[in-house]
């Protein structure tokens, strides 16, 4: 995988570690880090090869959102221009849902606007004691609800923090987080790379199919119209699964007490 200055890459086995590299501006977003992690995110579903991803931050912050410094002139007219950059940071977070690897965050510092979607998009969210996250959005003089604030809030955290969230900014401490279930573990800054590698490693003693088709019935079962409709999707995908040369290996590792040794990609 090509290595940027504002997005660095680092392959460990089936892991592959995405560190946002712009340390001294707090990891915020221009449009080099947005081209690269809408490049890479879109590209994982054709990488099978890698099986989780652990997202994180470089430096005392993990993102703090939009580069509100960085020029965007063009010859485009003010709304066009405004819609252009909505869409493009926004696709980040729809490459990320639709990856079908995991994706382990590592939060630490500030994670705001942009930044705390990009927690919000991945699958595992750990903090550092230094997290502290705000949809900054309304603080600028717009509306509260952006890149998808309004759709993983709630569902994340419930109804009443998110609108507390988005309708002032303030910010939330990682101890309210974890109450709230946002993430899933405080962790010291300096293990969060080896908390989420060993998450990850429990991640990889499954099976690639298996773990690929849960992300995606996660995904869609958070929006089922219905009790049958999210057990149909999880039929779906048992009666796909049990045909596989790894469901059949999995069950003689199980009684053979041993790891199993997966084929299939």
């Amino acid at each position: 995988m090509p290595v940027s200055s504002a997005l660095l890459i680092e392959t460990r086995g089936a892991v592959e570690i995405a560190t946002l590299n712009r340390p001294d501006s707090l990891n915020a977003l221009n449009e080099a880090l947005v081209d690269e992690l809408n490049a890479y995110f879109g590209g994982l579903a054709e990488r099978p090869e890698v099986r989780v991803v652990i997202l994180r931050g470089a430096g005392r912050g993990f993102c703090a959102g939009l580069d509100i410094r960085e020029d965007r002139a063009s010859d485009e007219t003010p709304v066009l221009r405004t819609l252009r950059t909505q869409t493009r940071i926004g696709n980040i977070y729809r490459k990320m849902r639709a990856c079908p690897q995991p994706i382990i965050a590592l939060g630490q510092g500030a994670a705001c606007g942009g930044g705390l979607s990009l927690l919000l998009a991945s699958d595992v969210r750990y903090g550092a004691p230094s997290l502290k996250l705000n949809a900054a959005y309304i603080r600028i003089g717009l509306g509260g609800c952006d890149m998808a604030s309004s759709y993983f809030l709630p569902r994340l955290v419930g109804a009443s923090l998110a609108a507390e969230m988005i309708l002032t900014g303030r910010f939330i401490d990682a101890e309210r987080a974890l109450r709230a279930g946002l993430i899933s573990e405080i962790v010291d800054e300096d293990a969060l790379l080896t908390r989420g590698l060993a998450l990850a490693d429990e991640m990889l003693a499954t099976s690639p199919h298996g773990l690929r088709l849960s992300k995606q019935a996660l995904n869609l079962n958070i929006d089922a119209q219905s009790l049958d409709a999210a057990m149909a999707i999880e039929d779906r995908q048992q009666v796909i699964l049990s045909a596989t040369e790894d469901h059949k290996e999995a069950l003689a590792a199980f009684l053979e007490k041993r790891a199993p040794n997966y084929r299939e990609r």
